[in-house]
């Protein structure tokens, strides 16, 4: 087993510990925009799927069902939501999937072995996103295609600049940098179409997905939710005690702020977006 994305693979395994807890609600959060990407019509029912990124397996399986006479392979670098992903599949009886432990961005794909390569939020960490494509290209047939969910730039998702904003207790925090690994790698258009076109993609288009996050019935489940997130450990991690306390108590504020009828929302965007192996 080769592991490239060696820094990643130790940030996921230790995280994939929190995700794999909280795997319900956090497929919740974002159910809107994964919707969004399974009504595009990305997968078929004879496709050969592979899933990049498949955490604890939800797309995997929604692939799967779409793709009733073909099938899905999952990989992640998270031992831990690679075994809870195997798990939630036995118990679901899904015969055509399966998972691994795996490093996409150097993983030996048997070639052209796929009809469609998928990820919900996970080609967002490749330390050598140049390599990876070229890897994943690869994996799939001649005509094969891409499809990612991923989030837009920072100023157009007001959920984690609710985040920023309370948990900032009065520091100038920095951005998180459009095209580097993390959430933000894939949100510039023009940046992505010149890394899939150099990858061996044409045909590379963008939907914008604007739809509110999910994070809870009221603002005290979504607390429950939110508190135990690894992003808001990292944020007040340099905190002072007491600084902390009032930058957490700022945050359950945000979201008190956003209770509807429908749960605690914020809003949020992402891209879907879509590619073609030239080949």
């Amino acid at each position: 087993m080769t592991i490239a994305n060696v820094e990643m693979a130790k940030a996921w395994e230790e995280e994939g510990v929190g995700w794999t807890q909280d795997a319900d609600r956090y497929d919740a959060a974002g159910a809107r925009h994964w919707k969004r990407f399974l009504d595009a019509g990305l997968i078929t029912a004879t496709d050969r799927v592979l899933d990049v990124g498949c955490g604890t397996g939800q797309s995997s399986r929604d692939a799967a069902r779409l793709a009733s006479s073909g099938s899905v392979h999952g990989v992640d670098l998270s031992t831990q939501m690679v075994d809870d992903a195997r798990r939630r599949s036995a118990d679901e009886g899904l015969t055509n999937v399966t998972f691994e432990f795996a490093d996409a961005q150097v993983h030996p794909f048997d070639e052209g072995a796929y009809d469609v390569a998928i990820s919900r939020y996970g080609a967002m960490f490749f330390a050598d996103a140049p390599a990876a494509f070229a890897n994943i290209g690869r994996a799939l047939k001649p005509g094969g295609r891409l499809g990612l969910l991923v989030w837009q730039e920072l100023a157009e998702n007001k959920w984690l600049q609710a985040y920023r904003g309370a948990l900032a207790a009065g520091r100038d925090l920095p951005a998180p940098p459009n095209g580097a690994p993390g959430p933000f790698a894939l949100a510039d258009p023009d940046g992505v179409r010149t890394l899939l076109t150099d990858a061996g993609f044409t045909d590379v288009a963008f939907e914008s997905v604007e739809e509110p996050m999910y994070f809870g019935v009221d603002a005290d489940d979504a607390w429950a939710f939110v508190s135990g997130q690894g992003v808001v450990r990292g944020l007040t991690q340099d905190l002072d005690e007491a600084t902390k306390a009032e930058a957490l108590a700022a945050l359950q504020q945000v979201l008190a702020d956003h209770a509807t009828d429908d749960g605690v929302l914020l809003d949020a965007a992402s891209w879907i977006i879509t590619a073609r192996v030239s080949r």
